[in-house]
């Protein structure tokens, strides 16, 4: 990947050194920026979105009705499945009630499927679905945080793309909604996105192509050593996670070390690790420990800043998808499409 093939706006926020492609609308600070390519090839349409509960139960039903409405303003119809409010215990109904939702998100007309939250619930689902019946819908499957456990094992036993991204109550339904986010998905969607680009200070060096896979490091280290996991040699791997103390996810990565995984990466790409408190007996040991640590030992390029987690500026990311990575100056590009 040559960074002279990165479409670069001239706007700038002199805050956070983003740049960002001029549009309808100019947005707020973040420290993320989106290149639109040229309308060169046509763009799928992507225009309606299932919404389904595969995990945890949704506790705030109003939130569901607030996602559709601003779905609406980014022009995307929707349907809500008729289980998507179902209580069982923790979950979003039982196995067989969520099952039957994901038979109906494959049958159903609209083209986008997504969930409406994460939490827990869809490990125990992987092996009773019939991931060639969903590779072969054609939908475009989009979730977040337990989400990928779907995005990993519909990666590894078929090869499909799916999405890791907004889900529906957490980034749409709240009282306010990252703008960046809401168009980042939608031009995602719509395949006008080509370079995901933001600040990644400190990061190693690279310009590399692989495939891009990861998400949530808790989820992925669950599934090591099951049918579950993709065997990806060469790829772009991004992880984040929330709520859990640095020493967990350096004891996660060493799972991944010691399983082979890391050292088969082009590149490792960091995202949020948010919500842990640290300790006083840690004497110093944080995050930034955990990295400092992660490329001592494992000698494959980290790349920091990635804008993704559980957080409210999050990309829409393609699992499965083959792409590029670069840094230079501060920065790290994305590229998810090229011109043909």
């Amino acid at each position: 990947m040559h960074l002279n093939d990165t479409h670069q706006s001239s706007s700038s926020n002199s805050q956070t050194g983003m740049k960002h492609t001029e549009h309808d609308h100019a947005h707020g600070t973040h420290e993320c920026t989106h290149d639109e390519h040229e309308h060169l090839h046509p763009h799928r349409q992507a225009d309606g979105i299932y919404l389904f509960s595969p995990s945890s139960a949704v506790t705030d039903p109003a939130a569901v009705e607030l996602a559709r409405e601003r779905l609406k303003s980014l022009g995307f119809r929707s349907a809500v499945d008729r289980t998507a409010l179902a209580v069982h215990e923790r979950f979003a109904g039982t196995d067989r009630q969520r099952l039957a939702a994901l038979q109906r998100a494959l049958k159903q007309k609209y083209p986008i499927v997504m969930a409406t939250r994460g939490g827990y619930g869809l490990s125990r689902l992987l092996g009773q679905i019939d991931w060639h019946a969903v590779a072969d819908s054609g939908k475009i499957f989009v979730g977040h945080s337990d989400f990928t456990a779907f995005n990993l094992a519909l990666l590894a036993q078929t090869g499909a793309v799916s999405y890791t991204g907004p889900a529906a109550v957490p980034d749409f339904g709240q009282k306010s909604m990252d703008e960046l986010t809401a168009d980042l998905f939608a031009e995602t969607m719509r395949e006008e996105l080509e370079v995901l680009s933001f600040e990644s200070p400190n990061s190693d060096a690279v310009d590399a192509r692989g495939t891009l896979w990861g998400g949530n490091l808790a989820m992925m280290a669950s599934l090591v050593g099951t049918p579950y996991f993709p065997k990806i040699e060469g790829g772009v791997l991004f992880l984040e996670d929330v709520g859990e103390h640095p020493y967990r996810i350096e004891r996660m990565l060493t799972q991944l070390l010691h399983a082979g995984v890391l050292a088969a990466q082009k590149a490792i790409v960091l995202g949020r690790f948010t919500e842990y408190r640290l300790a006083a007996h840690d004497n110093g040991y944080n995050m930034d420990s955990v990295v400092d640590w992660l490329r001592k030992t494992c000698r494959v390029p980290v790349v920091t800043g990635l804008p993704y987690g559980h957080v409210k500026l999050k990309a829409t990311l393609p699992v499965g998808a083959q792409v590029g990575i670069a840094t230079e100056d501060g920065m790290a590009y994305l590229l998810l499409r090229e011109h043909h």
